[in-house]
């Protein structure tokens, strides 16, 4: 393996205050190479969505089979909503939930159509973090593919030396936690397929199954009046 590419140690609340690193991630991404990056639920491994060179070293850095699609995080829901179709539900639940850890699976738009996201051709996974660092990437990079930054199968990292050792130079940037910051809080994303009927909670996490099916539930209650 190649040697590991730069660390950056930042405050994942001030990111201001760690210009040459959130600079660094946004530029490795855009050239179409991985970052390791905190967010609110897990360490991340990201690469730009619409290069299949870029997610093709993705699903190889995580050692991750096609079948697990990549999922994508984006600055706000409107930028969401250009990738994936804004449904009834999806809108309720974006409304409710989003900045947040929730992911949903809609069906995708012409925009993201030809992206090599895995098998799930039809479909795209969508987030909108409420991470200040994440959010600072993302308005210099617009969306990105974004999953658990681990071996396929093996639990999320959470240790920077952990990191760098399970990627090594296959990453080239690492944006890790500064000592004495708060860093993921190691639960992920809740995963709401909205691409069935009814809708199911694949993953619960971060947002309980009752707080969806409350979500959800209401917004039916409403359209039957």
């Amino acid at each position: 393996m190649a040697p590991a590419g730069r660390v950056f140690e930042v405050d994942p609340n001030h990111p201001e205050a760690s210009p040459e690193g959130v600079e660094a991630a946004a530029s490795a991404v855009r050239d179409g190479a991985l970052v390791v990056l905190p967010t609110e639920t897990v360490y991340g491994i990201a690469a730009r969505p619409d290069q299949p060179d870029a997610t093709s070293r993705l699903f190889l850095a995580k050692r991750r089979p096609a079948r697990l699609s990549l999922p994508v995080v984006a600055l706000d829901a409107a930028g969401a909503w250009t990738l994936g179709a804004r449904t009834d539900e999806a809108e309720a639940l974006a409304r409710a939930f989003w900045p947040g850890p929730l992911t949903l699976v809609v069906r995708r738009t012409a925009e993201s159509a030809r992206w090599a996201l895995g098998d799930r051709a039809e479909t795209i996974a969508l987030r909108v973090p409420d991470h200040p660092l994440t959010r600072a990437v993302l308005a210099q990079t617009g969306p990105i593919a974004a999953t658990s930054a681990n071996v396929s199968g093996s639990a999320p990292l959470s240790e920077p030396a952990d990191l760098v050792a399970a990627f090594g130079g296959l990453v080239t940037v690492y944006l890790v936690v500064r000592p004495g910051s708060s860093g993921p809080a190691g639960l992920p994303s809740t995963v709401v397929d909205l691409t069935t009927s009814p809708p199911i909670v694949a993953r619960e996490g971060g947002v309980p199954r009752a707080d969806i099916m409350r979500v959800l539930s209401h917004r039916d209650r409403r359209r039957a009046l």
